[in-house]
């Protein structure tokens, strides 16, 4: 197998098998193919192709009862155990308000799915894994001993697709960037005439700016570049202080958030792990390049968040302190905000 021939499904099952221990996004860059091709490779004997379809998956959902939902993307995975419930479906967004599992889903990016089905050793683990169609994972759902397994297995049976093809073709659309030079008199006038915190989006499609540009440019009164190494110094005086923190991480199809305090932080090489009973994240902390605390105007007063990037200028990952409509921002958490360190601060 060359660098330029692409892989066969028998191929890509035999590296697989060579490989026990490498994690499968790890796998599917060593041979050059999209994650869901290395999924597609086990159609007929560890998984079965479904219909990736959004918005069906979320009507039956619920009847799953507790799984566990996992969000990812390039840097950090977010997994939520907990129940798909308080579900509004939408053509362009989709929103799932359980007490654990909180979802905003983008139905339009979602284009594959599959049930895959692994045993080890007496263990079998079932799970519902979509794609969009690149062949990038926009979302997981796998079940756990508390699930409703026949609920599952009607999903899987009411969704089977007739072609259940091992082979995947991956769909790449060009990145556009449609942003300009900032012109940073209008970025603060309309930054500062904000009343709500998801009039951001607007804002930067309006003035035609990306979100790293923004922050970078606005001004210190709304946004300070912080440590890259912030998230763990934030992380570590949430659990210290037992705060209630917002913690958000997506992808272009999906964003997952866990609200709520964060207690086990284990930090592992250059992961950092958070181990709580119903909330895991793992974060590559050398993946961050550029942390930054923005401020945004709202109609009860300005309310602060922790936004980390990569190298491309993504973000990975965004903080905000746990807070009720109609309420004013928790001290607590601007506190915590306030006292990470400065990129020019010497470490201790």
């Amino acid at each position: 197998m060359t660098n330029t021939t692409r892989p066969t499904p028998a191929e890509i099952r035999a590296f697989r098998a060579e490989n026990p221990k490498m994690r499968e996004r790890d796998i599917a860059a060593q041979l050059g193919i999209s994650e869901a091709a290395l999924v597609a490779a086990e159609v007929g004997l560890t998984a079965v192709r479904i219909d990736g379809s959004a918005n069906r998956f979320l009507e039956r959902s619920e009847a799953l009862g507790e799984v566990m939902a996992l969000t990812r993307n390039e840097s950090v995975v977010h997994e939520k155990i907990g129940v798909f419930e308080k579900i509004t479906p939408g053509k362009h967004a989709s929103i799932v308000l359980g007490e654990n599992i909180d979802l905003r889903i983008f139905p339009g990016t979602w284009a594959h799915g599959f049930a895959v089905t692994k045993t080890d050793g007496d263990q079998v683990r079932r799970s519902l894994q979509f794609f969009d169609k690149a062949g990038m994972a926009v979302h997981k759902v796998h079940l756990r001993p508390a699930s409703n397994l026949e609920a599952y297995e009607a999903i899987v049976a009411d969704f089977r697709l007739e072609d259940q093809s091992q082979d995947f073709v991956e769909v790449v659309s060009e990145k556009v960037d449609d942003t300009g030079p900032v012109d940073v008199a209008a970025l603060r006038e309309n930054w500062a005439s904000m009343t709500d915190t998801h009039q951001f989006f607007g804002m930067l499609r309006k003035l035609k700016i990306g979100r790293q540009d923004a922050v970078r440019s606005v001004g210190e009164d709304f946004a300070h570049e912080v440590r890259a190494d912030a998230v763990g110094d934030l992380m570590r005086a949430a659990a210290e202080r037992d705060a209630d923190i917002m913690c958000f991480v997506g992808n272009h199809g999906t964003i997952q958030i866990h609200t709520g305090p964060v207690k086990n932080i284990q930090p592992m090489g250059p992961w950092l792990n958070v181990m709580d009973p119903t909330f895991h994240m793992h974060l590559r902390m050398d993946h961050i390049a550029e942390c930054w605390v923005v401020r945004k105007p709202t109609v009860d007063g300005h309310v602060t968040s922790l936004e980390a990037y990569d190298a491309s200028g993504e973000m990975i990952i965004q903080f905000f302190g746990k807070r009720k409509e109609g309420m004013t921002e928790r001290a607590d958490w601007r506190e915590i905000l306030d006292s990470l360190p400065r990129p020019d601060s010497v470490a201790a």
